[in-house]
């Protein structure tokens, strides 16, 4: 399209020019603004969404048993460090709570046969326990596993504390995630063995211990590198980045949820490793930056899952918003949370579908181990009362008849 210049006046068309310089050279030159200076709206509508039971992650057993996991390794753990191999039934029969056991402890170590062994000890006719040969087998399986992956259980010790908003966190939180970072139970006992330069003991507030980590590198979170590598993401602050969507059978979202999902994802990805603190808590790109952090920190877990209540010690230290647990309701093509065991277990999707970029810990396959070999103390001990039952009916039984034998003793008597 040519314009006739004969038509516009000279002072019109040097207006027409200068603006047209401006907007052009304004284009060319324009920088593109950090998330925090977007439209921060929310666009949210708030319907109520039906939960969905989905059977196939009801039915992850290493996930479902890791609550009779856990105490069957620390008492694993209490005879393994012993020099002998062996421990009284008195070493830790006071130490139930501490090791997380939810009954006596000498009636939770009979219970797992398979695991542990009986005795009877050389002192005072006490029950001794040791590990049965396959348990010992996996028990140096596992450590080794902890020996050639240190590095990596640094590494995801090191993010879950750099996700903090000071890079720092009690050490009481740290050891109440230690389970699901996979951390050994003995890890911070030894720092000079487990932690690099970068981690600092730090005194904190009220009179607690924490572990600080001081370091300038950049950190890239779990679907920053996915991005990556697809070519859909090359580290800029404006990129949006969609989350791995997996619907479980049969739930459908209501068509107003659907469409601002649709928006939800369009949105700027906002590392969890950033610091930003004007982020209004009701806009839509904080939703997006607290579902990427809890994305972030489920990735970090071995199994990829924890209980719901373990994480609302992290609240504090994390910035996450008082209702934390809406966001796994309101996502639930990315969570799954399911309800075994009296409990709400919160469970990361992604992580078990088959073209998950998420790969299976060295450790959780230890685990799994150890869950089939509980299971095989069932059998052990349905034997036990089978073989019992059959004994108690071939042995005889005593006459009770007070009279009779009294009778039979005098009738001998007078034989005699």
């Amino acid at each position: 399209m040519f314009f006739d210049f004969n038509k516009f006046p000279l002072r019109t068309l040097k207006s027409l020019l200068r603006s047209s310089e401006k907007s052009i050279f304004s284009f060319i030159y324009r920088t593109p603004n950090p998330p925090v200076l977007h439209i921060q709206v929310c666009n949210y509508v708030d319907v109520y969404m039906k939960w969905k039971k989905d059977s196939y992650y009801d039915s992850i057993e290493h996930i479902h048993h890791s609550i009779q996991l856990k105490p069957v390794i620390a008492l694993k753990n209490c005879i393994a460090q012993d020099p002998n191999g062996c421990i009284p039934i008195s070493a830790v029969s006071k130490r139930g709570i501490e090791l997380g056991v939810p009954m006596k402890v000498a009636r939770f170590l009979r219970k797992y046969p398979s695991i542990f062994e009986e005795f009877t000890g050389p002192e005072y006719n006490l029950p001794w326990f040791r590990l049965t040969s396959e348990a010992a087998l996996i028990h140096r399986e596992e450590e080794r596993v902890y020996e050639e992956f240190k590095e990596d259980l640094r590494a995801r010790l090191k993010k879950m504390i750099m996700m903090s908003r000071a890079n720092v966190l009690p050490l009481k939180i740290i050891k109440g995630m230690q389970w699901y970072l996979g951390l050994p139970d003995d890890f911070l006992q030894y720092p000079e063995q487990n932690l690099d330069a970068s981690f600092k003991f730090v005194d904190m507030a009220e009179g607690l211990k924490g572990l600080a980590v001081e370091s300038e590198e950049k950190v890239w979170s779990m679907m920053q590198w996915n991005a990556m590598k697809r070519g859909l993401y090359f580290g800029g602050s404006m990129e949006a980045i969609e989350f791995p969507l997996f619907p479980s059978k049969g739930l459908r979202l209501r068509r107003k949820i659907e469409n601002w999902l649709n928006e939800f994802q369009k949105l700027p990805y906002v590392s969890p490793y950033e610091k930003l603190t004007n982020l209004d808590p009701n806009s839509d790109i904080a939703e997006k930056r607290l579902v990427g952090l809890l994305h972030e920190l489920f990735s970090l877990f071995v199994a990829h899952s924890a209980e719901r209540k373990t994480l609302f010690c992290l609240k504090k230290h994390l910035g996450l918003p008082q209702k934390v647990h809406k966001a796994f309701e309101r996502h639930p093509h990315i969570f799954y949370l399911s309800f075994r065991n009296k409990t709400c277990t919160v469970i990361l999707k992604e992580a078990y579908r088959t073209r998950s970029t998420i790969n299976e810990h060295p450790l959780l396959r230890v685990r799994k181990k150890y869950i089939k070999l509980m299971k095989e103390s069932d059998v052990i001990l349905r034997k036990r009362r089978v073989n019992n039952r059959f004994s108690d009916e071939n042995s005889p039984k005593l006459d009770l008849d007070l009279d009779y034998v009294d009778e039979q003793g005098c009738e001998m008597a007078k034989c005699s």
